[in-house]
């Protein structure tokens, strides 16, 4: 199957399809700046595309919030492929790395997005009542949830995504696998409850 298709089955499989020419031409872009300015260690539209797909498994949790922060966005994943995938939720991209937050911001500006790009770190103070946080690959989970915690308002949620050692998981906690390639990688969510 080329990374063409791959996308576009991940897509119809997660209720985006729509979304699928979008995807492909930000996996067109990216590879285009990864030459020049090295976003990311994948060398290949094939293994960008392999991104977009593991970034595509937060979207059936996030399809009925209003607002995402992705800390940590790095090359748009996952923030920029679940703004691509849900053009109506608000998405925020935190990324203090200027040469990809440059990218973020011609991505946005490109394929027409709605996302919003900062160049700086994270900060709770500021960055909170979210009704949803992801992060992907840039802390340890463990660290990252109870950080996401203080970016999202009651009734919000934390997605975390798990590497090859399971975390011990929380009463607030959920473990979701997925299938990756010929891998099983999984979700954890954590879901924040209402305050009374």
């Amino acid at each position: 199957m080329s990374w063409v298709a791959n996308i576009a089955a991940a897509a119809k499989s997660h209720g985006v399809g729509a979304a699928s020419d979008k995807l492909t031409a930000f996996v067109r872009l990216f590879g285009k700046w990864n030459h020049k300015i090295n976003l990311s260690a994948a060398s290949s539209d094939a293994e960008v595309a392999l991104h977009v797909v593991d970034s595509l498994a937060l979207v059936p949790f996030l399809r009925e919030v209003d607002s995402v922060i992705d800390v940590g966005s790095g090359g748009g994943f996952p923030g920029l492929i679940i703004s691509i995938s849900l053009d109506k939720t608000a998405v925020t991209c935190i990324e203090p790395i200027h040469k990809k937050t440059a990218f973020l911001s011609t991505a946005v500006r490109e394929l027409g997005l709605s996302a919003k790009v900062h160049s700086r770190r994270v900060d709770p103070a500021v960055d909170s009542g979210f009704a949803a946080a992801v992060s992907r690959a840039t802390f340890e989970l463990g660290e990252w949830l109870t950080l996401g915690e203080q970016l999202v308002r009651p009734g919000g949620i934390v997605l975390g995504m798990e590497g090859r050692d399971q975390l011990a998981l929380g009463p607030l906690d959920e473990r979701h696998p997925y299938a990756h390639g010929d891998r099983t990688r999984a979700l954890i969510v954590r879901r924040i409850p209402m305050t009374v």
